[in-house]
């Protein structure tokens, strides 16, 4: 029984220490652009971190030859 006097107020400080930490990211403005973050996550920015890639994308014999595949694990 003697714990509920130690941990009871332990609770209630670290609740109190959890209120001011979001009080102050409220006052410090953390909340102020919620749809900001979301969509440059979104954004495609890949040229700008690329700037040797082209915008172009290759043609198909450039990319992947084309050869025919030869299926020897077929049955008959």
């Amino acid at each position: 029984m003697d714990f509920i006097f130690m941990l009871l107020p332990l609770a209630l400080l670290l609740g109190f220490i959890g209120l001011m930490a979001f009080m102050w990211t409220l006052k410090s403005g953390q909340y102020d652009d919620l749809d900001g973050a979301a969509w440059r996550a979104i954004m495609d920015d890949d040229e700008e971190l690329n700037p040797n890639s082209s915008s172009k994308p290759p043609d198909n014999n450039e990319s992947y030859p084309q050869e025919p595949v030869e299926n020897s694990d077929r049955r008959t």
